[in-house]
């Protein structure tokens, strides 16, 4: 029932979107979960980092609002894109705010390739990137939906071919061993990875290897034929945007 004081337009709808990239910090380092955070320039919570977002438009759909935010913060498309959960908690925001929050993966190539363009818009000055394990103070609740993404994330890997979204179309077993380790925050064994991947049927061995200062490794692509309980990342066709 409303009160005086609280009705349906006291109540706003924004969307944020959790934006997760698995990168390395150099040429030599184990791969790193990122995220991007936009340092706010107002109040509340001032000159803090916060979760990309903003307020759904009238006539924007929820998904197109996620996908917004994404091209907004990184000129990115995702290779996967869901609905996190829908945040709304009386007291989380000053005025009343619920906020239906996504989840986005997107490959360190691409982010690699926009950045430093990025960083030469104005609109980008307040956006950097950090390690999912070693983030700021957050504004709003931001720090527990991130852990709320991340704990979703570390529970899917393990039913779908979700860490796909991290990688390119063609991958060697090193790359996706080292996403599942960046997800899980653990090292796994490689021969046990191997035996497990391989066994899966999840994965389709191409015919190149990738060369350099290390025994040439052969790349793979995902089986997409194999059904798991998750379909995995979005189709090039989905992942465009209008």
């Amino acid at each position: 029932m409303q009160t005086q004081t609280e009705n349906a337009d006291d109540i706003r709808v924004a969307v944020s979107t959790v934006i997760l990239t698995v990168q390395r910090t150099t040429s030599s380092s184990a791969p790193v979960l990122s995220l991007p955070l936009v340092r706010r320039t107002r109040e509340p919570f001032y000159d803090q980092w916060a979760l990309p977002g903003g307020w759904l438009n009238a006539h924007e759909n929820l998904e197109d609002a996620a996908a917004r935010t994404l091209r907004e913060t990184t000129g990115l498309a995702p290779s996967y894109l869901e609905q996190l959960y829908a945040f709304g908690a009386v007291r989380r925001s000053p005025t009343r705010v619920i906020s239906v929050v996504y989840w986005a993966l997107v490959q360190a190539d691409a982010v690699a390739e926009t950045t430093a363009t990025l960083h030469h818009q104005h609109d980008q000055e307040n956006v950097a990137w950090f390690s999912a394990a070693q983030l700021p103070a957050l504004a709003f609740d931001h720090a527990d939906i991130i852990d709320y993404a991340l704990w979703r994330l570390r529970n899917k890997v393990g039913y779908s071919r979700v860490a796909h979204g991290f990688l390119p179309p063609e991958f060697t077993l090193a790359d996706l061993r080292e996403t599942y380790e960046s997800i899980l925050g653990k090292h796994l064994d490689p021969a046990n990875f191997r035996r497990q991947v391989e066994a899966s049927g999840s994965l389709i061995p191409t015919d190149k290897f990738r060369t350099g200062a290390h025994r040439p490794a052969r790349l793979y692509r995902h089986n997409s034929t194999v059904e798991l309980a998750d379909k995995g990342p979005l189709t090039p066709e989905e992942t465009k945007t209008p």
